[in-house]
Order: structure tokens, then C-alpha cells, then sequence
């Protein structure tokens, strides 16, 4: 592997998250926000290891008993790209050495905030991503990818009208073991992965989305008895990692605003700080 490929910090460590496999635990709780990480300090029995570097703020503690990782990943899918390939590389890169054969996987946990699409899901709900579409592209930038539900691609496109100008979408499953463990009491749903926050999301400030009425459809497309429950910008890019690599995925999203109603949650710092101590809860 050469080090233009993937390239490592000067203490040994992966270059962007700075994690080694020794500092990376198994279970690893993923946030936006690098502010956020600092929440788990006051979860956690005892913190082992931290590290900053730019927008990434990784934290390695252990609560009773269960170590756990807890890591800002910023936003959008082209950090997930490079929080996704790290994470692996971590888990097979040892004492300089890289090894492809390895007994560890990750179970991924996305904890983050997202909109609704749907009247009945107000703000300060919590919606588990049972699937996940991507408008973003990302995946099909890989060899490996095998479009796993290409009926639901079809029927997604269809539906949505979508044109040649547009990234062709891409739909992965979540983890049905972290779904039944960690989201029995939310809602669950198909959350829609867009590459931005106002135009790719339907919002319009001096210019225009290029699909009209985007929400209104999103709202309307239904798989498997289920509806698209929110738009957010990373989940597709996690599960579908995730899925290639062979590891578990899930996102729960504290829902702050519900775009038909027009509402936003402003402060919504104690739901989340609820919403992380439930997951650590559940998953150790």
C-alpha cells in the first residue's frame, strides 16, 4: 500500500482519523458535529484514548465494561468516504504492517439530526433508517458495488422522475440486528441521503432545485410497506460501506425539523444528550 494511497500521520495513525486498530474499539457511535463528542465524556465509565484533526474528534472510552468509540465524521457523504475507508484500514493495519485478513468487524451507529418528510413525525422524534437511498452518487465511483436492491433503484427513479442530470440513486439495507436492538420503540423508515443542504434537499434561497417539488415526492415513494421518513446527508454512504466491507450500520436521527409543517426545533442539545445515553445504553 503505498502511502499517496492511503496515507498515515506521523505517529503511525490513519491519516484524517487518526485511529489505530489499538485505539479503535469494535462499537463505534458516529456524529456530525466534533462538539458533540464531547457529550460521551460525561457518559463513559473512563476515556482511554482522543484525538482532533480537523473536523474529526475521535474518543475511545468504555462504559460498564464495553469499549466504544465515539467519532465526528462532519458532514455530507465525501467525509463518510474517507471516515468509512479509514475505519476498515484501521482494523487491518497493524504495527505497520497491513493484514486483509481479520476476525474484527464494527458495529456502526449513526446518532445525528435530520428533517422530516412526514406530518405525524414531529420535531424531537427519533427516526430509525431501516433503508437507505442515495442521492449522492458515491457509490457507483466503486467496482465493487453491487447495487443490492436494483428493483427498488427502478421504482425510486421512476417515481421521482429523475433525468440524466441527476447521479443515479442507490438503495442499501440497515443492519436488521442493530434495528431490532437499538430502535424497537422508534419510528422506522427509508431516509432519503442527499449530496447538500439546499438545493439537493429542496430548498431555495436565489437558486432552484433542479426536481420540483422535491419533498412532496419523497413523501409519496413507499418500499416494502414503508415511507420516506426524513432527509439527511451521510446514511447512504454508511450503510453502503458498510455493506462492501461487511460490517453492521444503522442511523437513528433526532428529528429537528419537519419541512411539510414548517417547523424547526432551535434547542434541542437535552433530547440529543437523551437520544446518545439510550444508544450507548442499548449497545453496550
Amino acid at each position: 500500500m503505498r502511502p499517496s494511497e492511503l496515507p498515515l500521520a506521523p505517529d503511525g495513525s490513519l491519516y484524517h482519523i487518526r485511529l489505530t486498530s489499538s485505539t479503535l474499539a469494535d462499537k463505534v457511535l458516529l456524529v456530525g458535529d466534533p462538539g458533540r463528542v464531547n457529550i460521551f465524556k460525561d457518559i463513559f465509565d473512563s476515556v482511554e484514548f482522543e484525538s482532533n484533526n480537523r473536523e474529526i474528534h475521535a474518543l475511545t472510552g468504555s462504559y460498564h465494561g464495553t469499549p466504544i468509540t465515539a467519532l465526528s465524521t462532519g458532514m455530507g457523504c465525501d467525509n463518510i468516504d474517507i471516515v468509512l475507508t479509514e475505519l476498515d484500514a484501521a482494523l487491518r493495519l497493524q504495527n505497520g504492517q497491513w493484514n486483509t485478513e481479520t476476525d474484527r468487524h464494527l458495529q456502526l451507529v449513526r446518532i445525528g439530526t435530520s428533517g422530516s418528510l412526514q406530518a405525524d413525525i414531529d420535531c424531537g422524534s427519533v427516526v430509525a433508517s431501516a433503508y437507505a437511498i442515495g442521492m449522492d452518487g458515491l457509490m457507483n465511483f466503486y467496482r465493487e458495488w453491487d447495487s443490492p436492491l436494483s428493483p427498488m433503484n427502478q421504482a425510486f427513479m421512476v417515481h421521482m422522475g429523475l433525468n440524466h442530470r441527476l447521479p443515479s440513486p442507490y438503495s442499501v439495507r440497515s443492519s436488521e440486528k442493530l434495528l431490532l436492538h437499538l430502535a424497537p420503540d422508534f419510528h422506522q423508515g427509508i431516509t432519503v441521503t442527499a449530496p447538500g443542504f439546499y438545493g439537493p434537499q429542496g430548498r431555495t434561497v436565489r437558486l432552484h432545485p433542479a426536481i420540483a417539488n422535491l419533498n412532496e415526492k419523497l413523501a409519496t415513494f413507499r418500499w416494502s410497506n414503508l415511507r420516506v421518513t426524513n432527509l439527511e446527508m451521510e446514511t447512504s454512504a454508511i450503510y453502503g460501506f458498510s455493506h462492501l466491507l461487511g460490517h453492521d450500520a444503522l442511523t437513528l436521527c433526532l428529528i429537528i425539523a419537519n419541512r411539510p409543517n414548517g417547523t424547526f426545533l432551535n434547542d434541542y442539545h437535552s433530547q440529543m444528550r437523551q437520544l446518545i445515553g439510550t444508544v450507548v445504553e442499548r449497545l453496550a
